[in-house]
């Protein structure tokens, strides 16, 4: 491994899912492990194969169909300090041992009060613990996997600092390459000087060098998130030098309040590697571009994703503000720290109360409707007053129907109609093409009212046919709602369509007929 390539462990299938409410079918697990194979993830975590038959079946499956395929990611799987597991976990991996991908990952608690409340009388046995070690380490690596181990709660081992160290020498003899060194639970901060874990990681690497110079040693970091400070121990732990790799979930899920997120991370290396050595920066091997579909697969099948969150939340490339849009809109970085588009995201706005007019333009314009400058910023108050109540923001699609409002030449408030033996009038209020007080039609004979306003409306636009017209009942009883559905031609002989209901089936009507006449006028007139 090139002493600048970070190697990412996804845990997502095993720490990920030990998270209460987050665990998938095997279908799900299957589908996720080949996302991670298109991803180009270093080693997968592919569960606890120990724990249960359908979890050894998951961890087998998963070794057989990645070992099948041409890729490079590591199946791992998690085991403690036990015979028996030890066994069953070389069963689970075989496949991917075949192919010498396969990593057997051991623990066993180093912490006191951990020690106390895991092992229970074994923990006051610690030469034991270390003959153990030697042992099941050695019996791992002697079937031909990789074996990763850990100090489970290294982070606290406080006076069990040298019982750390002999842990270590235990499982380099017994064949282990990775050491693990992890925030168990997610209590590290920088702040603690000395007793700081990758303080610990540092002292112990270089122990473990000057007596193994021969052996070509990888420590890795696991971080919890109890403090929100995964991701700065965890770049921490890599930026120090000691690190050459990180342990996490993508979209952060994992026990308590989550691991580390691993999409945090990787962008993190990608864009800040360079303040390790400019000459030869830190990277990783994920192929960025997957970034978004991996977090949209956890989103949807394990736990949801806050919209704020960083890197792939929906949030992450949105904007609202006027001010931001019209930057973004002349400089799509303006306001990104980086293109959305390396995580396999676009920049999307959102129309709101604080949004503009150069928002509503570029929507507008984008749906293939004009919207000139001069009228851009009336039209976006007209949205803002459309949807007045609407404070966290409309959708595209809702910006649309209100710019059609706004363009449409039939603004009517209300319809009334009066029929006499002489004749009968039907009064529109609102706006009426260049009448805006809208317009009273009167007719004479049996004509009905949708007849009178045909006619009327064919003064301003000539050529206007109804095609057809039908109604129907929507509900039963004396409040049945009447609906009446319109098809006009106009112009080109395209048809345009009007669909209205009321409880009067001649307004019904009357409202299908503008609906169809002002969807006919924006088509004709307002595209682009």
């Amino acid at each position: 491994m090139e002493s600048s390539h970070i190697q990412i462990l996804d845990t997502t299938l095993r720490d990920g899912q030990q998270c209460p409410g987050a665990g998938m079918s095997f279908e799900k697990n299957i589908a996720y492990a080949k996302l991670m194979v298109e991803l180009g993830i270093d080693v997968l975590e592919a569960g606890f194969p120990s724990a249960s038959d359908l979890d050894f079946e998951i961890v087998n499956t998963i070794a057989m169909e990645c070992a099948s395929k041409d890729a490079n990611t590591i199946i791992s799987s998690l085991c403690q300090l036990r015979e028996p597991q030890i066994d069953r976990t070389i069963e689970a991996l075989l496949p991917a041992q075949k192919v010498e991908r396969a990593r057997l990952h051991v623990y066993v608690p180093g912490e006191p009060h951990l020690m106390e409340a895991s092992l229970g009388k074994y923990a006051q046995n610690k030469p034991k613990i270390i003959e153990d070690t030697y042992a099941l380490v050695t019996r791992a690596a002697k079937s031909g996997l990789e074996v990763e181990f850990t100090v489970e709660g290294y982070s606290r081992i406080g006076d069990n600092f040298d019982f750390a160290t002999d842990l270590f020498r235990a499982a380099i003899q017994g064949g282990a390459t990775i050491m693990n060194c992890p925030d168990t639970i997610g209590g590290a901060c920088r702040l603690q000087g000395k007793d700081y874990f990758v303080e610990n990681m540092r002292q112990h690497r270089d122990l473990m060098l000057a007596e193994f110079p021969e052996h070509a040693l990888c420590w890795s970091a696991h971080c919890h998130n109890d403090y929100g400070l995964a991701l700065d121990n965890s770049m921490n732990a890599v930026f120090s030098g000691v690190a050459t790799q990180v342990e996490g979930c993508f979209n952060g899920i994992g026990e308590r309040a989550g691991n580390v997120a691993l999409e945090q991370c990787v962008m993190y290396i990608k864009h800040f590697g360079h303040y390790y050595d400019d000459k030869n920066p830190l990277f990783t091997k994920v192929k960025t571009e997957n970034l978004q579909k991996v977090s949209d697969f956890i989103h949807q099948n394990m736990l949801p994703r806050q919209p704020h969150w960083p890197i792939t939340g929906d949030n992450a490339a949105r904007h609202t503000s006027g001010g931001h849009t019209n930057a973004v809109l002349a400089n799509p970085l303006a306001y990104q720290p980086f293109d959305p588009k390396e995580v396999g995201k676009e920049i999307t706005f959102v129309f709101g109360p604080m949004s503009g007019g150069n928002h509503a333009q570029a929507t507008i314009q984008q749906a293939g409707y004009r919207c000139e400058d001069n009228e851009k910023a009336q039209i976006a108050q007209f949205i803002k007053t459309f949807y007045f109540e609407r404070r966290k923001g409309i959708t595209d699609e809702e910006l649309i129907v209100a710019y059609k409002a706004f363009r449409s030449p039939i603004k009517a408030e209300n319809f009334a109609y009066n029929k006499t033996s002489e004749g009968a009038s039907l009064t529109i209020d609102g706006e009426f093409f260049t009448l805006p007080d809208g317009v009273t039609i009167k007719y004479e004979g049996q004509g009905s009212a949708m007849t009178a306003l045909h006619k009327r409306i064919a003064e301003f636009m000539p050529g206007l046919c109804i095609e057809n017209y039908q109604s129907q009942s929507i509900g039963k009883g004396v409040n049945a709602l009447s609906e009446a559905t319109i098809d006009i031609s106009f112009g080109n002989k395209a048809c345009y369509q009007g669909i209205a209901s009321d409880q009067d089936i001649e307004i019904s009507a009357l409202k299908a007929l503008v609906s169809a006449v002002n969807s006919a006028y924006i088509e004709i007139n307002c595209k682009r």
